[in-house]
This record gives structure tokens, sequence and C-alpha cells, in this order.
């Protein structure tokens, strides 16, 4: 038994989004210890007798710390063999996945980490929002609303200042803070999404004017967890052809211009 620790990225939700590697890497765990976002039935991947533990972190509910989760890692690792640590998304991306590597490390851990599809751009791109599009926006910003101290990321006001597409995770809570920093860089006309629980079948969005988008949001009971995308490629989706139109569009176009 050599103890070691595989870092692995679950995807943004949908369990089909999770990689090849991913699976391989489940189907020889020893332990998993996975976290709240991740899709339950991932977890069938891994072999039964192998212990499941829950160590995930949902706001405004008691959790396990950091640091005692750090501490499990390695316990386990000594205890069972490989841990597969499956967080969701990428697990490098806000999950603090490189902090608990580090601490494995410390006791000569041998480490690996496997990649996750985002949700930064897994969910708007379920939602046929492209974070990037000629003339529209030729750059994104991802950031984390909330800092440390709980405060309003202050890079989210440097973002508005851009033309660039705003990514915003975990930060629905911070809106009506983010509404303002929009108003008052003269944004209160551009395109808002906010999608809760993307690419599962637990879904919910809103689409509309930074202006008007809190008042939606209410209206549709959105919940955590949920990105914000802010920027001229949300309005996309708001006044996007059909696609079945869109066909039959083009086909008599091109069937016009065939005859001509």
């Amino acid at each position: 038994m050599k103890p070691n620790v595989i870092l692995v990225g679950a995807g943004p939700g949908d369990p089909e989004l999770i990689t090849l590697k991913a699976v391989k890497a489940l189907k020889n765990a020893d332990v998993v210890l996975y976290d709240a976002l991740i899709n339950r039935s991932l977890l069938e991947y891994a072999p039964k007798n192998a212990p499941k533990i829950f160590v995930g972190k949902k706001g405004g509910k008691k959790s396990m710390q950091q640091e005692e989760i750090n501490e499990l890692i390695v316990r386990c690792a000594n205890c069972y063999g490989t841990v597969v640590r499956l967080k969701g998304g990428d697990p490098f991306i806000f999950g603090r996945g490189f902090e608990e590597l580090e601490f494995a490390k410390k006791f000569d851990l041998s480490t690996e980490v496997i990649p996750g599809v985002s949700s930064i751009n897994a969910v708007p791109a379920s939602a046929n929002i492209p974070l990037t599009s000629r003339g529209l926006s030729e750059s994104f910003w991802v950031i984390t609303a909330t800092t440390r101290n709980h405060e309003l990321s202050r890079d989210i006001e440097l973002a508005a200042q851009s033309t660039a597409t705003m990514v915003i995770l975990m930060g629905l809570r911070k809106l009506p803070e983010i509404v303002m920093v929009l108003q008052r860089a003269g944004k209160g006309n551009l395109p808002m999404a906010v999608i809760s629980s993307g690419t599962t079948i637990e879904e919910k969005s809103v689409y509309g004017k930074a202006d008007e988008i809190l008042a939606k949001v209410e209206a549709a009971n959105i919940s955590s967890p949920a990105l914000i995308i802010a920027g001229k490629v949300a309005q996309q989706q708001e006044n996007r052809t059909p696609a079945a139109e869109l066909k039959a569009e083009w086909l008599n176009e091109f069937l016009t211009n065939k005859v001509a």
C-alpha cells in the first residue's frame, strides 16, 4: 500500500461532464473525500467497499474546517492508500485544492491533479452564452465575489471599467452590491444572466439588464449555487432566434440564391 492523494475535478454538476481520467481514478480509489457541489451519482464509480466521506461546506451551515480536512486527507492516505479528493468543477479554481496538496506533501505523500470541467465556462456554454464573441467581447474576467474578509472583491470594480465579460462566482448574496458597482460605472443597461445549479436538472436562470436583474432574481426565487454573467454576450440569449426559425431563414435564403 502506497499512500497517495489524487485531487480530482468532478465537473460542474452534470455527471456526464466528468473526465474519463477522473472516472478511472475513482474506480481505483481506496477512500473518497467529496465536496457538497459534486453529483452524488459519481460516487458509484468508486469501489463499494471504499469509504465515501462527506467533507463539503455550505454557506450558513456547520461544516468541517479546512485544517480538519487537510489532516483527514493525510490520515486516510496512511490508513487506506489511495485517497481521491473529489471537488466540484476544477479543483484549482476557487477550490483550495492547492492548499490541500501542499499540506499532503509535507507528509511525503505522493500527489496528482486531475483537472475538471469548470462551471466558469461550462454553465454559460450550456445556456448558449459565449464568454467571448467577435464584436461583443474580446476577453473575460473570472472573479469570486466574496473575499476572505467577506467583502466584495475589488476586482469587480476594475472589471466593470472594461468591455470584458464578467463571470462572478459565489456572488448571489453580493448581487445588490455588484449591481451598484455596475450602475456607478454607467452600466445600468448592461445585459446580465444569473444561472442557478447550472448543467443540472435543477438549473434555473434569469436574464435582464443590470437595473432590473435583482427584481427578476427575487421573482424567480433563484438560490445558490449560482453563476453571474455580466456583459454584452448575455444579451444573445435574450435575443436569440429559435433554431428552427434560423434554419428556415437560412434554407429559404439559400434556395432563393440558388434559383436566382
